[in-house]
């Protein structure tokens, strides 16, 4: 049966109710191992200790104890040890004083090879007791009552009183056993019992069933006796094979922690068995600068990072616990039972406690930190993949405010039920590819030439009809979706220029993504990948991302951004004047680009301070070598403003509303020899050259 103290060496605090359950338990079963050494007589004992069978199966015994056969990978189940098999066998044929002897000789044995703790030896010895016990009293209510001097040997007739003392011996084993557990884990019996019961159940059937054809043997040809071992040896390899498979489906490969399968199985138990006063807490924990550490030393010691942080978040939580690997520097912590958010948050602080300790490997010392989300049921989800989802989003607030550790909020969340129903279109429209891009001009104010395309998101909902980019593009960004769709723009869009560039129309997809997705350290490989797949330069694309990027620690984000401008891939600053930011920190960004946001560009031919605000971005964005990019020009006066003012390029509906690709591509064939002095609604009065 699982020892129900594995993980911990010391015994349980003084006073807990698990003291009390092991300590009233230990006292029970040593007073009946002190009552049946008692009724043992000795001058018997040292007659049987003189044959070789008794030492066979001492040694057996002993063995048996030593290693126990693993029917499942779950901790909660634990193992079965084959010496019950020859133990029971000793009991029917010897009596149960000999059969406890040889079981606390063997349980101490065991400890000393495996250096278990004195607690835990004296509970084994005690519950091993107590159901040898049971065992015997339903013999001796069948008249059964065997020892050394007048040893049992079973016949036909005896079978059922030898069943029911079975089922006596696992009953009582496995009870105490698993209310211990229970009680160290903080888990219901019932569950423990629930996942015990069967597949431990069916490997005691088995060697329980087994023991009287040991005791015929042992009365009849006790030199076999040792053949037994051939068919233990059987159940260990083939019970081997199909723990190793449960485990490697159930478990991350490299660090040895539960994947999100297991972690799924965990999660929806713990649910079920939550009581009404308490939680159940899903914490997300995503490294900090683990990229560093890949880029600078290698994948070896980023996976040996990734073991050693495996091991600390570990150790760092209670027995019952689970901490999983869900895949790259994300991990996930359940807390089946938790008092409040406030012991959530503490919890998660120790997490990142444990985190921050310096790590030495290959003779550098790295500092590691982690994000922490945190999700409680029944506060803010009733399933796993809403408390995974919303322990998602609050990982994301705590990485964004760099705050460590965030509790999910509903006000921050914009996830309703109506966007969480939509979140489920949004993943079945991706997967289906019913989004589309439209592509807007962005056009030279000097020239009138064609600098380049927008690529904006559309999607035409089965329906609901057209959804706004607004209501749900901020809706995967706060959900696991978000990636998937950057990967969907950008296999779209340079799909898209693929064709214009190889058919000479040499246009530049500009893509908008999020300060998330500059998170991602894998964004320049995969565009790298793309631009090579479909034979383009670079140059081909350009990522817009917003001004907030200049408001938050650039820190998480540069390792990124240098690797797109080490690619020659340009950055744009989005929607600039909105954000409160300082522009001399785009010094400190490989940008290309800044775009003026509409809101000041629409007013500019209405309002003197608009217009000295966009005055003055274009000149400082000047001052600092970069192009500026007016939004939203929808007028002819608007325009020549800008040019005026020298402005490098224009956006708008004056020049052409977002069109389909096929639109676009008319467009663009239409106005590819554009130059100075073509008509698109306005004339320069200024020519600058972009």
């Amino acid at each position: 049966m699982t020892d129900p103290t594995d993980t911990r060496d010391t015994g349980p605090r003084v006073g807990t109710p698990l003291w009390a359950f092991l300590t009233g338990i230990t006292v029970i079963g040593f007073t009946a191992l002190v009552v049946a050494m008692l009724r043992l007589d000795a001058s018997a004992l040292l007659d049987l200790a003189r044959t070789s069978l008794f030492w066979v199966l001492a040694v057996l015994v002993i063995l048996g104890e030593l290693r126990p056969v693993m029917v499942s990978s779950a901790t909660v189940v634990g193992g079965t040890y084959p010496s019950t098999m020859f133990t029971f066998a000793v009991l029917l044929h010897f009596g149960l004083p000999v059969a406890v002897l040889m079981q606390a000789v063997a349980v101490v044995m065991n400890g000393v090879v495996t250096r278990r703790s004195w607690h835990r030896v004296m509970f084994n010895i005690a519950q091993s007791t107590l159901a040898f016990t049971a065992a015997a009293v339903v013999l001796g209510l069948f008249g059964i009552a065997p020892n050394p001097t007048v040893p049992f040997v079973p016949g036909g007739a005896d079978l059922p009183a030898i069943a029911l003392a079975g089922v006596a011996y696992f009953a009582t084993r496995a009870t105490l056993v698993c209310g211990a557990v229970a009680l160290h884990e903080r888990r219901s019996i019932t569950r423990v019992l629930r996942a015990t019961a069967l597949p431990q159940g069916l490997v005691y059937a088995g060697l329980l069933g087994l023991a009287p054809l040991v005791v015929v043997v042992m009365e009849h040809a006790p030199g076999m006796v040792p053949l037994f071992v051939a068919p233990l040896a059987a159940v260990y390899f083939t019970a081997s094979l199909s723990m190793r498979r449960d485990h490697q489906a159930m478990h991350d490969e490299l660090t040895g922690l539960p994947n999100r399968k297991m972690l799924i199985v965990s999660t929806e138990e713990a649910l079920a068995e939550a009581r009404q006063d308490e939680r159940v807490g899903l914490f997300l924990l995503d490294l900090d600068r683990f990229k560093e550490v890949n880029d600078t030393m290698g994948h070896p010691v980023g996976d040996r990072l990734l073991q050693t942080v495996a091991h600390r978040l570990t150790h760092s939580v209670r027995p019952g616990d689970v901490v999983a690997r869900l895949g790259g520097d994300e991990f996930a912590v359940l807390l089946p039972s938790i008092r409040d958010a406030h012991a959530a948050r503490e919890v998660a602080a120790r997490l990142r406690a444990a985190l921050t300790e310096p790590v030495r490997l290959e003779g550098m010392t790295f500092d590691v930190d982690g994000s922490v989300g945190i999700a409680l049921y029944p506060d803010h989800a009733p399933d796993f993949e809403l408390l995974l989802q919303r322990a998602d989003v609050a990982m994301y607030l705590a990485k964004e405010g760099r705050t460590g550790v965030e509790l999910y909020q509903a006000d921050k969340d914009r996830n309703s039920p109506e966007r969480l129903s939509l979140l489920g279109d949004l993943r079945r429209a991706i997967d289906n590819r019913e989004l589309r891009l439209h592509y807007q001009p962005k056009v030279s104010l000097g020239t009138g030439a064609v600098q380049g395309v927008e690529a904006l998101l559309r999607w035409r909902h089965p329906v609901h009809g057209p959804i706004a980019p607004s209501d749900f593009v901020p809706l995967a960004e706060q959900s696991y979706l978000m990636r998937t769709l950057t990967a969907y723009v950008i296999e779209a869009a340079l799909e898209q220029a693929a064709r214009w560039w190889h058919t000479g129309m040499r246009v530049q997809i500009s893509l908008n993504i999020s300060a998330r997705d500059l998170l991602d350290s894998a964004l320049p490989e995969r565009l790298e990948e793309g631009l090579s797949q479909y034979g383009l330069p670079p140059g081909a694309i350009q990522l817009e991302v917003t001004e907030r990027i200049l408001t938050g620690d650039q820190a998480y984000l540069q390792e990124t951004i240098k690797a797109l401008a080490t690619l020659g891939v340009p950055l744009a600053i989005d929607d600039f004047g909105t954000g409160y930011s300082s522009l001399i920190r785009l010094q400190r960004l490989a940008v290309s680009e800044v775009k003026i946001d509409a809101s000041f560009v629409h007013r500019i031919a209405d309002s003197e301070d608009d217009d000295r605000i966009v005055r003055s971005i274009v000149d400082l964005v000047h001052s600092l070598g970069l192009r500026a990019v007016a939004e939203g020009v929808e007028s002819d006066e608007v325009a020549m403003r800008l040019a005026e003012m020298g402005c490098d390029m224009g956006q708008g509906w004056l020049f052409g509303r977002p069109m389909p690709a096929a639109d676009a591509t008319v467009w663009l064939r239409e106005h590819a020899g554009a130059g100075p002095g073509i008509d698109y609604g306005y004339q320069p009065e200024v020519s600058r050259s972009a």
